[in-house]
């Protein structure tokens, strides 16, 4: 017999509805473990009927070691914003980012057989697919490791998130480290330093610029000079080490950089926003 008290437990257990965990214990004649294993089948094989379903909503998430020597940054998609404030969503965000970085696998059989312990992550896939009429997928993940430090902001909301990675040996925890972290967040550059942007970009832009000017009636050699200084701005507000540190509009990010001592300085950055384009 099925009784209340069973079907609370499964319930406990999986976070799936009430009329969901009495199908499971009836089909698996009261057996908790098959009830469980029946659940997560039942999510995976309903994954595919809301394939063609558009998921926007979801969540971005990065976490690195204690050492600060690996890192992940995912977006987890779903299809409502209810469940993205989901705490058990929420869990397998995390989970995912912690499983890329034990396996350093951003997808396939590697990353979803990763063991939690008494089930695997992509049983807790499957269990998340079950408990939600959603459609829920890894839409983008990287792994990153460094010889210096790698450093992780989330911002509130888990709408958008960065990694960051510098040079040196520090604390993960360093507060210029999140600081620095923050402004990727908040001014979203596109580049580190001026010698990272393509030759083709700067050249075209000073075209474009100089072009602009000529239309405008400015002589030749002006022109030119307008649009040399259109290019300098362009460095100062998309090269991360130039830009105005958003804490002390008196200093550069570099500035704040050479506060560290030594010739500590960014190597690289990722940020994620949720839904931009990948």
């Amino acid at each position: 017999m099925i009784t209340l008290d069973l079907v609370k437990q499964l319930r406990e257990k999986t976070g799936a509805g009430m009329g969901d965990c009495k199908k499971a214990l009836e089909e698996s004649g009261g057996d908790m473990q098959a009830a469980i294993e029946y659940l997560r089948k039942k999510g995976a094989a309903s994954a595919a009927k809301r394939a063609d379903r558009v998921a926007k909503e979801g969540i971005v998430y990065a976490t690195v070691t204690p050492d600060g020597k690996r890192a992940a940054i995912v977006e987890v998609n779903c299809e409502t914003d209810f469940v993205a404030r989901n705490e058990e969503f929420g869990a397998f965000a995390r989970a995912v980012a912690d499983a890329i970085i034990a396996t350093g696998a951003t997808e396939g059989d590697v990353l979803w057989n990763y063991s939690l312990g008494d089930k695997t992550l992509g049983n807790m896939r499957d269990e998340v697919l079950a408990k939600f009429n959603e459609r829920i997928e890894l839409r983008r993940a990287e792994y990153l490791e460094t010889s210096g430090t790698l450093a992780a902001y989330n911002h509130a909301g888990n709408r958008l998130a960065v990694v960051l990675d510098v040079n040196a040996t520090l604390s993960p925890d360093n507060q210029t480290l999140r600081d620095i972290a923050m402004q990727v967040a908040a001014m979203n550059p596109l580049y580190v330093r001026r010698e990272d942007v393509p030759q083709e970009t700067i050249a075209k832009g000073l075209e474009i610029s100089r072009e602009q000017a000529l239309r405008e009636g400015k002589k030749p050699e002006i022109a030119e000079r307008i649009a040399t200084n259109r290019l300098e701005k362009f460095f100062q507000e998309q090269c991360l080490l130039e830009q105005t540190f958003v804490k002390d509009a008196g200093k550069t990010v570099a500035d704040v950089l050479t506060a560290l001592g030594g010739d500590v300085t960014v190597v690289r950055f990722r940020r994620y926003a949720l839904g931009e384009s990948a």
